[in-house]
């Protein structure tokens, strides 16, 4: 594209480098320029310094335009691999990107716990506003609001159908809400005697199973609400304990510092895994579906397999910990939160493992090669919780800031 110079401009010009030619002493060179140019007597004061005034802020333009250019081409890149649409990817390394879709506010008070619905597109998030609360992901609609427990509410999960929601509590009990149709509390059980951190269900949907401050770990009957087995042997506050997926074991941690794993059946503690420096904050189950990035970041050739079941554990020591229950080792190690580690999930396809941490990110490692191929910068205050549907490209995260976000991923 020619830039054509205006009459005025061009005199302007002109001024200005007769002006570099006197200031420099370009005496013979000037005289011819100012004949060949046809310029009236002396330049004026005004032109004084002007060529090198503009030389120096087009270079200055030049290297903001480079930036630019480098950043556009960088979205551009982002924007073509991200979209669905014109996907290198496939669903299965779909990730979360941002912005969020969704920020819903109404809790008053920082969420706990956020999850998906098994079935419907709904979400559910637990506060210490002692409020349960049901969104649509979809659409950002907030659906309603559970109450019935007196105190901040740590801990939701589903059964398979999704008929079914448990709820565990800081008043030490544990509830049962009817999320088919009446949306109500069917049961409340007891048995605790200090804040109820953690409570899941057995994948058969008979059971639950609830950690506590106590110490404890306790298995409940959903028909009944009576608590049928005690496992004791954590030394400090039980801060979460989830059931394997194939309904044998149980994995807990606590601020003990240690991860145990338990047989179901028996009440005996399997392995202890003590690799943590801090407080464990969290625990995920590893689906089949990560087992071999799982054997690659872990460098195990085909003859020495890691056979699994497989771990995540996320700590107070800013480290993600994955471990080989069988053999009862951590087989690497994840550093790069700046903070506690206090959410943890498995990418459903297998490859990814997503966290969010005290340092107000969310992070997405690349399992293989051990390391956080994606940093979001999630919300304005700690995050606390993160989950990944098991079949739709969304994740969600919630926050000491109030606020449960929606991330689609692509």
């Amino acid at each position: 594209m020619k830039m054509v110079l205006s009459q005025r401009q061009r005199e302007e010009l002109n001024k200005a480098i007769a002006d570099y030619l006197s200031t420099n002493g370009y005496q013979d060179a000037l005289e011819a320029f100012k004949k060949e140019a046809d310029m009236p007597g002396e330049v004026e004061r005004k032109y004084g310094g002007l060529l090198e005034k503009k030389w120096t802020s087009v270079i200055r333009l030049q290297k903001k335009v480079m930036e630019l250019e480098s950043k556009l081409s960088e979205a551009e890149k982002e924007f073509i691999e991200g979209a669905p649409t014109r996907g290198k990817r496939s669903s299965s390394e779909w990730i979360p990107r941002p912005p969020e879709k969704h920020c819903l506010t109404g809790h008053r008070a920082p969420i706990n716990r956020v999850i998906f619905h098994p079935v419907f597109s709904l979400i559910v998030s637990a506060s210490e506003d002692a409020t349960i609360k049901v969104w649509d992901f979809e659409s950002g609609e907030f659906e309603r609001t559970l109450k019935g427990h007196t105190d901040s509410v740590q801990d939701v999960a589903f059964d398979a159908t999704g008929k079914l929601l448990v709820s565990c509590s800081a008043d030490m009990s544990i509830k049962l809400w009817d999320f088919h149709q009446s949306f109500a509390c069917v049961k409340t059980m007891h048995g605790h005697d200090h804040n109820v951190n953690s409570v899941s269900f057995v994948p058969g949907g008979d059971l639950v199973v609830s950690a506590s401050r106590d110490k404890t770990i306790k298995i409940w009957e959903v028909a009944t609400g009576y608590c049928v087995k005690t496992l004791t042997g954590h030394r400090e506050w039980v801060r979460m304990a989830r059931v394997s997926p194939c309904g044998e074991l149980i994995a807990s941690c606590s601020n003990d510092q240690t991860v145990r794993v338990w047989h179901m059946s028996s009440k005996e503690t399997k392995v202890e895994l003590r690799d943590h420096e801090h407080v464990v904050e969290c625990i995920a189950w590893a689906p089949e579906s990560a087992r071999a990035a799982i054997n690659a970041a872990a460098g195990a050739d085909n003859k020495g397999a890691h056979e699994g079941p497989f771990l995540a554990s996320g700590s107070r020591d800013k480290t993600i910990r994955i471990w080989d229950v069988a053999a009862g080792v951590c087989l690497f190690t994840l550093h790069g939160h700046d903070n506690w580690v206090r959410g943890i999930v498995f990418h459903p396809g297998g490859k990814f493992i997503v966290s969010v941490s005290d340092d107000k990110t969310l992070r997405v490692w690349d399992t293989r090669n051990k390391r956080a191929m994606k940093t979001l910068e999630a919300h304005v205050h700690f995050c606390t919780s993160v989950d990944f549907h098991k079949s739709h490209p969304y994740v969600v995260t919630g926050s000491v800031d109030q606020t449960v976000k929606i991330w689609e991923c692509r």
